[in-house]
């Protein structure tokens, strides 16, 4: 209740709290100069050039370089300060039109005009858009600049012209007089001190705005984040801290208003004293910033304001509320352990015996209860007089009372309420333990007919009379009407009792539907004798009555994963082995498909179950363990080793959830009422299957982190709060275990649906399967490769690996060692990829678990390029050869089997003629370019497909052994009917 009454005073607080980062947001991200005046004031100073707010007559500001003397002795970093800040003043929209330089060199010489100018224009930052340059007014410089001008005009290259002006006039025909500065005579007032003095006060200003807004964001982070106390005293402690801190931040926002004021003031001096003057561009840009300032510092201190009387009204209730929980925390200690049974009991059970269970705990709760009671009689008189009192926490005190009244006043009524809802759920689960007792009844009468006293017109009518007399029962034992059933019961009805009537019903349907099929084939055999049958006579174990257990027991188990699994799958075995003796009675296809297609259902029952429970088992682990390594609560229990590595221990199993929960097992409902096309739901989700080969890829890593922080408390805290009995390295394996499980149950579904619409879906779905199997198993091997330098990756697609013994066979080295090579094999782990194939020696590693696994030191490769076989070896069907280079190297490989021998050859082949087929298609592609794009025949020794038909003949050269008769691997793959030795 009270965690009710925090959540309803934060939401405005919550609202308003986000307006006040809103506001400050818009503060921390204006864009203020990153480079302030304050910091090169003293270049500034020396005003060898200024911007003096006047604008070219499309809006271009227009920066001035006066006559300075000692312009070329102004260090490069300092100019390149001053031009950078300059260029950063005026709004983007301007800038972005280009600069005007205007450069006075009206009593400087040629010389110094022409350093200047080039200085300018190789430094400058920004956008130009054009230079005017007032050239020397004396004669002497003036002819020479003219001149130098003409023949230099190569040093002036620039994007933008430069135009030379002998006088102030030629000036005013590019700039209007009232945006240029006396001293160039124009009208516009420009004072370089003043200038400097408002630029520095505005950035400060800025300056201060801006850590004022981060200093009010913290401490409204502050006080969003702060969680309210449990106590009296820490409330109250936690009210006059933040009392002094608002109080604090107050001052500054006052103190930033006001020179905030004052440097709005001084900015609009000028236009204040004289409304009537003239101001330039950047003087209205000063004055409307520090305004923007001012008002969004204004606005930020209301929403502020109206935060914090939120704020602290909160802290104010929480603090009367705590006040009052103090004596109900005192009063309600008793009541502790009714109100945990009053929330741990469960109004209908989900079995019969169940129900039985919960009435007699039920008789016990309420003897035991009773002096809980009369305490809490007078707790709810207390809390509804502090109603009557107009206590301002009555949305907190009135439900308390509410909760003490359900306890006091109508305790007997809710106990007599709890007892008649148990006594309904008692009759409905003997109904339906009744319904399912006479389905299983019907399946054993069913499948325990001889099948060959019913091949006589006489055995036929027996066995209809007998199906007649066990029907007549049905009507006291079956459920008439599921609707009604539903409609009588609808009062104790949840959506697991709602879900076990429906598939008690669906269960007494299939008998029935059974039951009728098998009535119409005995009325045909007792109408017209059919051909004889050769009987089979039945299983002895058929004939045994095998009980059908509880369906509460299913559905009440602790474990799903273990328990619940073994007890769903009873029925099924049961059943399976029902029907297939009876498949072995039956003589009527009808009764054979039927059989088929009830085992299917039990198959996609299985299958849909142990999905679901697969995705709880998953969302489980995820929030049970990994969202709790980002709780700050938890932090104190996880210890150092595990910092950042949740990744590491659990690789992408959330992937795999969301994969699971939101596509496949969506996907697997929809094939519920068609179990046999199931395999195209697979077949349309292959690739994603593919996750598992990353999941199992950090398997080893993960174990290994396993085992060195499973003692780690974090680890049990977790489990004892989901009241696990497996620990987390069980539910780590649960994918490993979950991607091996669908092949069986495709195998199994495969079994019953060999002459379905879906059985070839079936079994592609089963071989891809297999396949993703073996992707993941060859991964598993291609990680453990150590010492290889290249990147495993561009050796193409990993195509099969196995252990082999290899003996050598080189034509360079020493005679003996060749020799002795031949009798001493080496035991090589070979991976064979689309573009080579690596020779690594396995070694054993110690551990437990994936430590155990083996790795694989890196020997040497083979280019596939330059490899060929011989299939055959004299004296040994197991053998093969590998040669390289024709025949520098040749490795003698063994076989474990014979199989295995033929499956990598028959590999290696396929490698090999894909090859020959890419590098003819690649010579018949360039001959017809050749035709096409040649109008004359070209030289014998210039044609450029000579060298690919060389490439050709060597690559068919080495795929025939030039030395060995038994065999060799020709570029076509072989002709069906080839016995001779070697295909």
């Amino acid at each position: 209740m009270t965690l009710s009454l925090v959540s309803l005073l934060s939401r405005d607080v919550t609202a308003l709290w986000l307006l006040l980062k809103a506001s400050t947001d818009e503060i921390m991200h204006q864009d203020i100069v990153p480079l302030c005046a304050a910091d090169i004031q003293d270049q500034l100073k020396k005003r060898f050039a200024y911007l003096s707010g006047g604008r070219g007559q499309d809006g271009s500001p227009v920066i001035t370089f006066p006559d300075y003397p000692a312009f070329s002795e102004i260090p490069d970093k300092e100019f390149q300060s001053v031009m950078t800040y300059l260029t950063s003043i005026p709004s983007l929209q301007d800038a972005g039109v280009g600069f005007i330089l205007v450069i006075d060199r009206r009593r400087d010489k040629w010389t110094s005009v022409k350093a200047s100018v080039l200085r300018i224009a190789a430094s400058f930052p920004a956008n130009l858009q054009l230079v005017l340059v007032l050239r020397p007014t004396g004669f002497f410089q003036r002819t020479l600049s003219d001149i130098a001008f003409k023949f230099n005009r190569d040093d002036f290259k620039m994007k933008v012209p430069v135009i030379m002006l002998g006088s102030v006039p030629e000036l005013h025909g590019h700039i209007d007089r009232s945006q240029l500065t006396e001293d160039l005579g124009g009208t516009l007032d420009y004072c370089h001190t003043r200038w400097l003095c408002h630029r520095t006060a505005i950035e400060s200003f800025a300056l201060m705005v801006k850590r004022t807004a981060q200093a009010l964001q913290a401490f409204g982070t502050e006080l969003a984040e702060t969680e309210l106390p449990n106590d009296a005293p820490s409330t109250r402690a936690v009210l006059c801290a933040h009392t002094e801190k608002r109080d604090r931040a107050k001052e500054d926002m006052r103190l930033a208003l006001e020179e905030g004021r004052g440097v709005l003031e001084s900015v609009s001096a000028p236009l204040a004293q004289d409304p009537e003057r003239s101001v330039n561009q950047d003087q209205l840009d000063n004055q409307s910033t520090v305004q923007r300032l001012l008002a969004q510092l204004s606005e930020t201190e209301a929403a502020f304001d109206e935060f914090w009387a939120k704020h602290q009204q909160k802290l104010e209730q929480c603090l009367q509320l705590r006040h009052f929980e103090q004596g109900f925390r005192e009063v309600t200690a008793t009541l502790d352990v009714v109100s945990q049974k009053v929330a741990a009991f469960t109004d209908v059970g989900n079995s019969l015996a169940h129900v039985q269970h919960l009435l007699r705990d039920l008789a016990g709760f309420e003897e035991k209860s009773r002096a809980a009671v009369d305490r809490a009689r007078a707790l709810c008189l207390d809390g509804e007089r502090l109603i009557e009192d107009k206590h301002y926490a009555v949305d907190s005190i009135l439900p308390k009372c509410e909760e003490l009244r359900q306890l006091c006043d109508a305790f007997a009524a809710e106990v007599g309420r709890r007892r008649g809802r148990l006594g309904r759920s008692l009759e409905l689960h003997g109904l339906l333990e009744t319904s399912m007792r006479w389905s299983d009844e019907g399946i054993y009468l069913l499948a325990s007919q001889p099948v060959d006293k019913c091949q006589s017109q006489d055995g036929a009518e027996a066995a209809l009379q007998e199906i007649e007399r066990f029907l007549e029962t049905g009507a006291e034992s079956k459920i008439q009407e599921l609707p009604q059933i539903l409609q009588d019961y609808e009062s104790i009805l949840n959506q697991d009792l709602t879900e076990h009537v429906r598939k008690v019903f669906q269960k007494q349907a299939s008998t029935e539907e059974m039951f009728r099929r098998r009535q119409a084939s005995l009325r045909k055999l007792a109408a017209k004798q059919t051909r004889p049958v050769q009987p089979v006579a039945p299983r002895p174990e058929a004939l045994t009555k095998s009980p059908c257990p509880s369906p509460g027991i299913r559905r009440g188990s602790e474990n799903p994963s273990s328990e619940g699994s073994v007890l769903r799958r009873g029925p099924y075995r049961r059943a399976k082995s029902e029907m297939s003796g009876r498949q072995g009675r039956s003589s009527s296809a009808g009764d054979e498909e039927e059989s088929l297609a009830v085992l299917r259902r039990h198959v996609m029952n299985e299958l849909l179950d142990t999905e679901r429970a697969y995705v709880e088992e998953l969302l489980c682990v995820l929030e049970g363990y990994a969202a709790e390594m980002d709780n700050p609560l938890m932090t104190h229990l996880i210890s150092t080793d595990l910092h950042n590595k949740k990744d590491v221990l659990f690789g992408n199993m959330e992937e795999i959830y969301h994969f699971h929960n939101r596509i496949f097992l969506r996907e697997l409902e929809t094939y519920a009422d068609c179990p046999e096309l199931v395999g195209r739901c697979f077949l349309e989700r292959m690739e994603d299957f593919q996750i598992y080969e990353k999941y199992c890829q950090n398997k080893p890593r993960s174990e290994s982190l396993w085992r060195q922080c499973s003692d780690c408390p974090f680890f049990q805290e977790c489990q004892r709060k989901l009241d696990h009995k497996l620990s987390l390295d069980s539910y780590l394996l649960k994918p490993v275990q979950r991607i091996t499980k669908y092949q069986l149950l495709l195998k199994e579904m495969l079994k019953y649906s060999r002459s379905c619409e879906g059985a070839e879906g079936l079994q592609e779905a089963l071989s891809s399967i297999l396949g993703i199997l073996k992707a993941v198993n060859d991964s598993m091997h291609l990680i453990a490769i150590t010492g290889y330098d290249g990147n495993l990756g561009d050796l193409g697609r990993l195509l099969m690996q196995g252990s082999f013994s290899v003996w050598t066979d080189h034509k360079r080295g020493h005679t003996k060692v060749k020799e002795l090579a031949r009798f001493k094999p080496m035991q090589r782990h070979l991976f064979l990829h689309e573009k080579a194939v690596l020779f690594c020696k396995r070694r054993e590693e110690s551990g437990e678990g994936y430590e155990k696994a083996p790795s694989y030191s890196y020997k040497q490769s083979l280019n596939m390029t330059a490899v060929g076989i011989t299939e055959n070896v004299k004296g040994d069907a197991k053998k093969f050869e590998i040669w390289y280079n024709s025949r520098e190297e040749v490795y003698i490989v063994q076989a474990p089997t014979p199989e295995i021998k033929a499956a990598w050859v028959g590999e290696i082949r396929k490698v090999l003629t894909s090859q020959l087929q890419a590098c003819r298609d690649a010579s018949q592609h360039r001959a017809l370019e050749q035709s096409q794009s040649l109008p004359l025949p070209a030289a014998p020794g210039s044609s450029p497909s000579r060298g690919t038909a060389r490439n050709i003949k060597k690559l068919e050269e080495r795929k025939t052994d030039p030395l060995s008769p038994d065999g060799y691997v020709s570029a076509a793959p072989p002709p069906p009917k080839a016995p001779e030795k070697g295909r």
